[in-house]
Protein backbone atom coordinates (compact mmCIF):
# COMPACT_ATOMS: atom_id res chain seq x y z
CA UNK A 1 0.00 0.00 0.00
CA UNK A 2 2.98 2.32 0.98
CA UNK A 3 4.67 1.53 -2.23
CA UNK A 4 1.80 2.10 -4.47
CA UNK A 5 1.51 5.57 -2.13
CA UNK A 6 4.83 6.29 -3.27
CA UNK A 7 4.77 5.25 -6.91
CA UNK A 8 1.84 7.88 -8.03
CA UNK A 9 3.78 10.49 -5.66
CA UNK A 10 6.65 10.43 -7.87
CA UNK A 11 4.82 10.27 -10.95
CA UNK A 12 2.75 13.73 -9.98
CA UNK A 13 6.55 14.96 -9.29
CA UNK A 14 7.57 14.31 -12.08
CA UNK A 15 5.01 15.12 -14.81
CA UNK A 16 3.11 18.12 -12.85
CA UNK A 17 2.80 20.83 -14.89
CA UNK A 18 4.11 22.81 -11.69
CA UNK A 19 7.03 20.81 -11.80
CA UNK A 20 8.40 21.98 -15.39
CA UNK A 21 10.41 24.30 -14.23
CA UNK A 22 12.77 21.75 -13.58
CA UNK A 23 13.51 21.17 -17.23
CA UNK A 24 15.33 24.25 -19.20
CA UNK A 25 12.96 26.41 -21.33
CA UNK A 26 13.60 26.86 -25.00
CA UNK A 27 14.06 29.96 -26.42
CA UNK A 28 12.27 30.33 -29.35
CA UNK A 29 14.08 32.91 -31.29
CA UNK A 30 16.63 30.52 -31.23
CA UNK A 31 14.42 27.34 -32.74
CA UNK A 32 13.44 30.11 -35.30
CA UNK A 33 16.91 30.47 -35.67
CA UNK A 34 17.32 26.85 -36.55
CA UNK A 35 13.93 26.23 -38.62
CA UNK A 36 14.11 29.78 -40.73
CA UNK A 37 10.41 28.76 -42.08
CA UNK A 38 8.77 29.84 -38.84
CA UNK A 39 10.05 32.79 -39.29
CA UNK A 40 7.29 33.62 -41.74
CA UNK A 41 4.58 31.78 -39.13
CA UNK A 42 2.37 34.56 -38.32
CA UNK A 43 1.35 32.64 -35.08
CA UNK A 44 5.09 32.54 -34.19
CA UNK A 45 5.39 35.94 -34.37
CA UNK A 46 2.84 36.28 -32.00
CA UNK A 47 4.57 34.12 -29.85
CA UNK A 48 7.56 35.37 -29.83
CA UNK A 49 8.83 38.45 -27.20
CA UNK A 50 9.67 41.46 -28.87
CA UNK A 51 12.91 41.60 -26.77
CA UNK A 52 14.26 38.21 -26.67
CA UNK A 53 17.18 38.39 -28.81
CA UNK A 54 19.99 36.03 -28.26
CA UNK A 55 23.58 37.53 -27.58
CA UNK A 56 24.52 35.02 -31.03
CA UNK A 57 23.10 36.71 -33.26
CA UNK A 58 25.51 39.65 -35.28
CA UNK A 59 25.39 42.74 -34.27
CA UNK A 60 23.91 44.83 -36.97
CA UNK A 61 20.77 42.74 -36.53
CA UNK A 62 20.12 43.99 -33.02
CA UNK A 63 20.56 47.83 -34.57
CA UNK A 64 16.67 48.68 -35.15
CA UNK A 65 17.43 52.04 -37.05
CA UNK A 66 16.32 52.58 -40.31
CA UNK A 67 19.16 52.69 -42.87
CA UNK A 68 19.51 55.83 -45.22
CA UNK A 69 19.64 54.51 -48.85
CA UNK A 70 21.59 56.64 -51.14
CA UNK A 71 20.08 58.44 -53.32
CA UNK A 72 20.01 57.13 -57.30
CA UNK A 73 22.42 58.75 -59.63
CA UNK A 74 20.86 60.43 -62.79
CA UNK A 75 21.20 58.24 -65.95
CA UNK A 76 23.53 58.94 -68.34
CA UNK A 77 22.70 61.67 -71.26
CA UNK A 78 22.34 59.09 -73.98
CA UNK A 79 21.26 55.82 -71.97
CA UNK A 80 18.12 55.19 -73.88
CA UNK A 81 19.30 57.15 -77.07
CA UNK A 82 19.36 54.57 -80.07
CA UNK A 83 21.03 55.50 -83.32
CA UNK A 84 18.42 55.80 -86.50
CA UNK A 85 18.58 52.46 -88.58
CA UNK A 86 19.97 54.69 -91.60
CA UNK A 87 22.62 56.80 -89.72
CA UNK A 88 24.39 53.43 -88.50
CA UNK A 89 24.16 51.94 -91.72
CA UNK A 90 25.92 55.01 -93.47
CA UNK A 91 28.74 54.68 -91.23
CA UNK A 92 28.60 51.16 -91.79
CA UNK A 93 28.49 52.46 -95.89
CA UNK A 94 31.98 54.40 -95.01
CA UNK A 95 33.54 51.67 -93.38
CA UNK A 96 33.13 49.60 -95.78
CA UNK A 97 34.27 51.83 -98.66
CA UNK A 98 37.70 52.12 -96.30
CA UNK A 99 37.83 48.37 -96.67
CA UNK A 100 37.42 48.06 -100.14
CA UNK A 101 39.87 50.49 -101.13
CA UNK A 102 42.55 48.93 -98.77
CA UNK A 103 41.87 45.20 -100.79
CA UNK A 104 41.88 47.13 -104.00
CA UNK A 105 45.03 48.96 -103.01
CA UNK A 106 46.68 45.64 -102.09
CA UNK A 107 45.55 42.99 -104.39
CA UNK A 108 43.32 40.71 -102.44
CA UNK A 109 40.67 40.91 -105.55
CA UNK A 110 38.61 37.90 -106.05
CA UNK A 111 39.37 38.23 -109.78
CA UNK A 112 36.83 35.20 -110.72
CA UNK A 113 33.86 36.82 -108.93
CA UNK A 114 34.90 40.27 -110.95
CA UNK A 115 34.87 38.83 -114.16
CA UNK A 116 31.21 38.16 -113.72
CA UNK A 117 30.12 40.97 -111.96
CA UNK A 118 31.66 42.86 -114.87
CA UNK A 119 29.88 41.71 -117.37
CA UNK A 120 26.67 41.85 -115.53
CA UNK A 121 26.61 45.13 -114.94
CA UNK A 122 28.36 46.54 -118.22
CA UNK A 123 26.88 44.28 -121.38
CA UNK A 124 24.04 43.29 -119.59
CA UNK A 125 23.13 46.55 -119.03
CA UNK A 126 24.40 47.89 -122.40
CA UNK A 127 20.77 47.71 -123.43
CA UNK A 128 18.41 49.42 -121.47
CA UNK A 129 20.85 52.17 -120.96
CA UNK A 130 21.50 52.59 -125.02
CA UNK A 131 17.29 52.59 -125.22
CA UNK A 132 16.89 55.32 -121.94
CA UNK A 133 19.77 57.43 -123.53
CA UNK A 134 17.93 57.71 -127.06
CA UNK A 135 14.61 58.60 -125.47
CA UNK A 136 15.74 61.15 -123.53
CA UNK A 137 17.54 62.58 -125.89
CA UNK A 138 14.71 62.74 -128.63
CA UNK A 139 12.55 64.33 -125.10
CA UNK A 140 15.33 67.09 -125.34
CA UNK A 141 15.63 67.66 -128.48
CA UNK A 142 11.64 68.52 -128.99
CA UNK A 143 12.00 70.63 -126.18
CA UNK A 144 15.31 73.16 -127.35
CA UNK A 145 15.23 72.54 -131.27
CA UNK A 146 11.76 74.54 -131.86
CA UNK A 147 12.92 77.15 -129.60
CA UNK A 148 16.31 77.98 -131.06
CA UNK A 149 15.05 77.53 -134.77
CA UNK A 150 12.56 80.57 -133.45
CA UNK A 151 15.70 82.44 -132.67
CA UNK A 152 17.56 81.98 -135.50
CA UNK A 153 20.44 79.58 -133.64
CA UNK A 154 20.42 76.59 -135.12
CA UNK A 155 24.15 76.46 -135.56
CA UNK A 156 23.90 76.30 -131.87
CA UNK A 157 21.48 73.45 -131.66
CA UNK A 158 24.50 70.81 -131.61
CA UNK A 159 26.79 72.53 -129.05
CA UNK A 160 23.72 72.78 -126.94
CA UNK A 161 22.92 69.28 -126.99
CA UNK A 162 26.61 67.74 -126.82
CA UNK A 163 27.35 70.14 -123.66
CA UNK A 164 23.86 69.19 -121.80
CA UNK A 165 24.97 65.17 -122.91
CA UNK A 166 28.49 65.17 -121.72
CA UNK A 167 28.28 66.93 -118.79
CA UNK A 168 25.05 66.16 -116.92
CA UNK A 169 22.49 63.83 -118.80
CA UNK A 170 24.54 61.05 -119.93
CA UNK A 171 26.26 60.16 -116.71
CA UNK A 172 23.02 61.23 -114.51
CA UNK A 173 21.16 59.12 -116.89
CA UNK A 174 22.76 56.08 -117.18
CA UNK A 175 23.74 55.66 -112.97
CA UNK A 176 19.96 56.21 -112.35
CA UNK A 177 19.49 52.89 -114.88
CA UNK A 178 22.67 51.31 -113.73
CA UNK A 179 21.23 52.23 -109.37
CA UNK A 180 17.74 50.57 -110.54
CA UNK A 181 18.78 47.48 -111.98
CA UNK A 182 22.07 45.97 -110.76
CA UNK A 183 21.96 48.59 -107.44
CA UNK A 184 19.06 47.02 -105.91
CA UNK A 185 20.26 43.43 -107.38
CA UNK A 186 22.98 43.47 -105.43
CA UNK A 187 21.19 44.33 -101.85
CA UNK A 188 18.71 41.74 -102.72
CA UNK A 189 21.25 39.12 -103.08
CA UNK A 190 23.60 40.26 -100.50
CA UNK A 191 20.63 41.06 -98.16
CA UNK A 192 19.57 36.65 -98.45
CA UNK A 193 22.74 35.78 -98.06
CA UNK A 194 22.85 37.88 -94.53
CA UNK A 195 19.40 36.62 -93.36
CA UNK A 196 20.18 32.88 -94.59
CA UNK A 197 23.97 33.06 -93.06
CA UNK A 198 25.72 32.18 -95.85
CA UNK A 199 27.90 34.76 -95.09
CA UNK A 200 28.84 33.10 -92.07
CA UNK A 201 29.46 30.46 -93.85
CA UNK A 202 31.86 32.04 -95.83
CA UNK A 203 33.54 32.72 -92.95
CA UNK A 204 33.78 29.33 -91.33
CA UNK A 205 35.30 28.41 -94.97
CA UNK A 206 38.19 31.23 -94.53
CA UNK A 207 36.73 33.53 -97.19
CA UNK A 208 36.17 36.65 -96.11
CA UNK A 209 32.94 38.37 -97.69
CA UNK A 210 34.17 41.73 -97.81
CA UNK A 211 37.22 39.95 -100.50
CA UNK A 212 34.92 37.42 -102.18
CA UNK A 213 31.50 39.40 -102.38
CA UNK A 214 31.83 43.07 -102.15
CA UNK A 215 35.12 44.40 -103.76
CA UNK A 216 34.22 42.88 -107.09
CA UNK A 217 31.07 44.75 -107.58
CA UNK A 218 32.42 47.59 -106.49
CA UNK A 219 35.33 47.24 -109.04
CA UNK A 220 32.98 46.27 -111.79
CA UNK A 221 31.01 49.30 -111.37
CA UNK A 222 33.84 51.71 -111.32
CA UNK A 223 34.68 50.14 -114.50
CA UNK A 224 31.88 49.56 -116.26
CA UNK A 225 29.74 52.83 -115.83
CA UNK A 226 32.58 55.41 -117.67
CA UNK A 227 32.32 53.31 -120.70
CA UNK A 228 28.86 52.74 -120.68
CA UNK A 229 28.53 56.81 -120.35
CA UNK A 230 30.51 56.91 -123.87
CA UNK A 231 27.73 54.76 -125.68
CA UNK A 232 24.93 56.73 -124.15
CA UNK A 233 26.63 60.00 -125.05
CA UNK A 234 26.75 58.58 -128.25
CA UNK A 235 23.55 57.52 -128.76
CA UNK A 236 21.84 59.97 -127.35
CA UNK A 237 23.65 62.45 -129.34
CA UNK A 238 22.78 60.44 -132.60
CA UNK A 239 19.45 60.55 -131.84
CA UNK A 240 19.02 64.37 -131.36
CA UNK A 241 20.32 64.82 -134.26
CA UNK A 242 18.12 62.52 -135.97
CA UNK A 243 15.21 63.62 -134.99
CA UNK A 244 15.89 67.36 -135.41
CA UNK A 245 16.71 67.02 -139.21
CA UNK A 246 13.65 64.94 -139.56
CA UNK A 247 11.53 66.71 -137.86
CA UNK A 248 12.60 70.73 -137.85
CA UNK A 249 14.50 70.63 -140.50
CA UNK A 250 18.11 71.04 -139.22
CA UNK A 251 20.86 69.36 -140.78
CA UNK A 252 23.01 66.91 -139.64
CA UNK A 253 25.92 67.99 -140.76
CA UNK A 254 25.24 71.50 -138.58
CA UNK A 255 24.69 69.71 -135.57
CA UNK A 256 27.62 67.65 -135.61
CA UNK A 257 30.17 70.50 -136.42
CA UNK A 258 28.50 72.42 -133.84
CA UNK A 259 29.23 69.75 -131.23
CA UNK A 260 32.35 69.25 -132.35
CA UNK A 261 33.20 72.80 -131.88
CA UNK A 262 31.45 73.31 -128.60
CA UNK A 263 32.83 70.14 -127.05
CA UNK A 264 35.96 70.01 -124.86
CA UNK A 265 37.99 67.09 -123.83
CA UNK A 266 37.71 67.95 -120.70
CA UNK A 267 33.95 67.69 -121.05
CA UNK A 268 34.00 63.76 -121.89
CA UNK A 269 36.24 63.23 -119.28
CA UNK A 270 34.62 65.10 -116.57
CA UNK A 271 31.70 63.14 -117.28
CA UNK A 272 33.76 59.75 -117.38
CA UNK A 273 34.66 60.63 -113.73
CA UNK A 274 31.37 61.96 -112.82
CA UNK A 275 29.75 58.26 -113.65
CA UNK A 276 32.82 56.27 -111.89
CA UNK A 277 31.89 57.92 -108.66
CA UNK A 278 28.31 57.43 -108.89
CA UNK A 279 29.20 53.92 -109.87
CA UNK A 280 31.13 53.65 -106.71
CA UNK A 281 28.26 54.92 -104.37
CA UNK A 282 25.93 52.57 -106.01
CA UNK A 283 27.87 49.57 -105.31
CA UNK A 284 29.43 50.66 -102.00
CA UNK A 285 25.38 51.46 -101.15
CA UNK A 286 24.00 49.13 -102.43
CA UNK A 287 26.33 46.21 -100.73
CA UNK A 288 26.44 48.30 -97.32
CA UNK A 289 22.73 47.69 -97.31
CA UNK A 290 22.18 44.02 -98.11
CA UNK A 291 24.88 43.13 -95.16
CA UNK A 292 23.04 45.18 -92.49
CA UNK A 293 19.75 43.34 -93.63
CA UNK A 294 17.80 42.05 -90.55
CA UNK A 295 14.23 40.34 -90.32
CA UNK A 296 13.88 37.95 -92.77
CA UNK A 297 12.43 38.19 -96.40
CA UNK A 298 11.06 41.32 -95.73
CA UNK A 299 13.86 43.14 -94.30
CA UNK A 300 15.51 42.37 -97.48
CA UNK A 301 12.49 43.74 -99.59
CA UNK A 302 12.74 47.03 -97.31
CA UNK A 303 17.09 47.09 -97.52
CA UNK A 304 16.49 46.87 -101.20
CA UNK A 305 14.06 49.66 -101.91
CA UNK A 306 16.33 52.15 -99.53
CA UNK A 307 19.52 50.85 -100.90
CA UNK A 308 17.67 51.78 -104.34
CA UNK A 309 16.48 55.89 -103.04
CA UNK A 310 19.61 56.46 -101.02
CA UNK A 311 22.00 55.62 -104.17
CA UNK A 312 20.18 58.28 -106.37
CA UNK A 313 19.68 60.76 -103.53
CA UNK A 314 23.70 60.09 -103.18
CA UNK A 315 24.10 60.56 -107.34
CA UNK A 316 22.08 63.73 -107.14
CA UNK A 317 23.79 64.96 -104.34
CA UNK A 318 27.52 64.17 -106.22
CA UNK A 319 26.45 65.56 -109.23
CA UNK A 320 26.04 69.43 -107.63
CA UNK A 321 29.30 69.05 -106.17
CA UNK A 322 31.18 67.34 -108.92
CA UNK A 323 29.85 70.49 -111.01
CA UNK A 324 30.44 72.83 -109.25
CA UNK A 325 33.90 72.09 -109.03
CA UNK A 326 34.19 70.52 -112.68
CA UNK A 327 32.71 73.88 -114.13
CA UNK A 328 32.73 76.48 -112.05
CA UNK A 329 34.87 78.87 -114.29
CA UNK A 330 33.24 77.50 -117.66
CA UNK A 331 31.34 79.73 -120.07
CA UNK A 332 32.56 80.39 -123.15
CA UNK A 333 31.78 77.03 -124.93
CA UNK A 334 29.07 78.15 -126.96
CA UNK A 335 31.16 80.89 -128.75
CA UNK A 336 32.82 78.30 -130.61
CA UNK A 337 29.76 76.39 -131.41
CA UNK A 338 28.52 79.10 -133.72
CA UNK A 339 31.34 79.55 -135.76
Amino acid sequence: MEASTLSRSLASFSFSPRFCIAQPKRNPLSLATRIPFLHHCRHFRSQTPPFSVPHSLPEQITNNAPETSPAPSPPPLLANWTPPRTLWRGISALILAGQVIHRALTFRVHRRNTLQQLDRVGPRSLGVCLLTSAFVGMAFTIQFVREFTRLGLQRSVGGVLALAFARELSPVVTSVVVAGRVGSAFAAELGTMQVSEQTDTLRILGAHPVDYLVTPRVIACAIALPFLTLFCFTIGLASSALLADAVFGVSIDIILESARRALRPWDLISAMIKSQVFGVIISVVSCAWGVTTLGGAKGVGESTTSAVVISLVSIFIADFALSYCFFQGAGDSLKHANG
